[in-house]
């Protein structure tokens, strides 16, 4: 049995050459028409011959085929005019990812950035005096007011607040207060603390000036030195404030607000720094008794 080429397209398959003999007439070409044609080729392989402008494809060895088992690992052959490689707006999508990262990071930036809690000393609140006739001693409560700012955007803790009072470069008073408050983000708070102060010893003639009942307001100088720590996300900040006052120690005395704000501006000396801890404060210059 013979056999015949048949070409369709680029491919060609083989034919009985029993379907070759002309003396069948039009019947032979009707049954080649029908489902024994059909049945014939199916029973031939794919065969595929390349010409000088094409290639064998390499994916399925030209059978035709591809094993089942390679279904999953082979890749489809796209040729490289096909618009599909040919994404679309490409540059306006990177500038759009591109500004969205810049907002998105400047965003970040300004919410989380840390600045610095504002503290301001609102001065002296009030003062209790009392003498010890037996030691003379002048002995002192006085109450102090700080006032808090927070401008982050989350909570900041007052870790502690340090204040120690003197009277010509001796220590006459001292306290200390740990974890005070919680300043909420963009909030204000007060606090208000008492520092209880004693003044006896060597300096034993301000008992007899505060004592004295020819002289109607007893005021003398004393200078608070006030530390303030703060921390908040993983930063850790201190306060200084440092500051004369004008107190009376010949008796009881409480300051309205007004008074207080006269009192921290003239003639009292005031400043707020920031200093990092092991630093020395510069020694204050006495004034002398009113």
């Amino acid at each position: 049995m013979g056999t015949r080429w048949s070409r369709s397209g680029s491919s060609l398959l083989l034919l009985p050459e029993s379907r070759r003999s002309g003396g069948q007439g039009d019947n032979d070409d009707d049954s080649l028409d029908g489902l024994d044609r059909q049945e014939d080729i199916a029973q031939f392989p794919y065969v595929e011959f390349t010409g000088r402008d094409s290639i064998t494809c390499p994916t399925c060895q030209g059978t035709g085929r591809i094993p089942s088992e390679q279904v999953n690992e082979l890749v489809a052959l796209i040729p490289y005019s096909d618009q599909r490689l040919r994404p679309q707006r490409t540059k306006l999508y990177v500038v759009m990812s591109a500004v969205l990262c810049l907002l998105a990071s400047s965003l970040v930036a300004f919410f989380l950035f840390p600045r610095s809690v504002v503290v301001v000393d609102d001065g002296i609140r009030s003062v209790t005096v009392q003498f010890d006739h037996t030691d003379m001693r002048v002995l002192m409560n006085m109450t102090s007011t700080l006032n808090f700012s927070n401008p982050n955007f989350f909570t900041v803790l007052v870790q502690s607040v340090s204040s120690q009072v003197l009277y010509m470069k001796t220590v006459i008073g001292t306290q200390q207060l740990d974890n005070v408050i919680t300043i909420q983000p963009l909030g204000e708070r007060q606090v208000n603390y008492t520092v209880s102060v004693e003044i006896g010893g060597s300096a034993s003639y301000v008992y007899a000036f505060c004592t004295m009942p020819s002289i109607k307001v007893h005021n003398i100088v004393v200078y608070m030195q006030t530390s303030v720590k703060t921390s908040y996300m993983v930063r850790t900040a201190q306060n200084s404030l440092e500051a004369y006052r004008y107190i009376d120690c010949g008796s009881n005395s409480t300051y309205s607000q007004a008074a207080r704000r006269y009192r921290h501006h003239f003639p009292t000396q005031s400043q707020t720094t920031t200093q990092n801890p092991g630093t020395t404060t510069p020694e204050p210059q006495p004034l002398p008794l009113l």
